[in-house]
């Protein structure tokens, strides 16, 4: 454990797949101070080392301007299916409440944010989704915080809460099989698993430096091993 005090992060989205991920691994890692803001409790593994804010997303702003973070992680998102196919619920949390909880930090002085993006995120992808999140991203990056992360996996692998899909089912167990595959520019496709999501978001926050940085695929396993190391 490093002699320095532990870095404030607030977590956003702390109920989903990568969120649950970073809970647990609080328990292994002590070098976060770990704040998690969610619409419901959540039932939280053995040895996590948390706060758990609860309130409706529509007071999220409201509480993290009182939290005032030093560091921001925003793993918010649904898919268009699970919305019922309304593509405008789908970007209202996306898009609208991501901005909405970035703007909220930047003002109460959050130096750095972390955000969970999608490999090809582009706001002049054809792909709905895939545009949805680029312009989330070059929302987030207007509002000029001191360190923009942003991470770009392909697909998500781990256990989900719900009923899964036969497709997606199917796509959890092939990707580690087709990821040897996926090699130079492809290689930003491989899936990633949310473990490994959770390690990186944990060895980036309070990262020294300025800008924006992008970490594809294989920045996010070196990033996880990194903090494992």
């Amino acid at each position: 454990m490093s002699d320095c005090p532990p870095v404030p992060l607030l977590l956003v989205g702390a109920t989903g797949l990568v969120g649950s991920a970073v809970i647990a691994a609080t328990a292994h890692h002590h070098d976060v101070q770990l704040a998690a803001l969610a619409r419901r409790e959540a039932a939280l593994p053995s040895g996590a080392r948390l706060e758990m804010l609860v309130a409706d997303p529509a007071e999220w702003p409201l509480a993290i301007t009182r939290a005032r973070p030093a560091v921001l992680a925003i793993a918010l998102g649904t898919t268009i299916a699970a919305e019922g196919g309304d593509r405008q619920a789908f970007r209202g949390v996306d898009h609208d409440l991501v901005l909405a909880v970035a703007k909220a930090a930047r003002s109460a002085g959050t130096r750095q944010v972390i955000l969970v993006s999608s490999v090809g995120a582009d706001p002049d992808s054809r792909n709905f989704y895939l545009s949805v999140k680029g312009e989330a991203e070059a929302a987030l990056n207007a509002l000029n915080f001191p360190r923009f992360d942003i991470l770009r996996p392909g697909l998500l692998r781990g256990a989900r809460g719900g009923a899964r899909r036969p497709v997606e089912r199917m796509m959890q167990i092939i990707a580690p099989l087709i990821d040897p595959l996926l090699r130079g520019r492809w290689a930003a496709y491989r899936s990633v698993h949310a473990r490994e999501m959770a390690a990186a978001i944990l060895a980036l926050a309070g990262a020294p430096g300025r800008g924006r940085h992008g970490h594809a695929t294989p920045d996010i396993r070196r990033l996880a091993r990194q903090l494992s190391a």
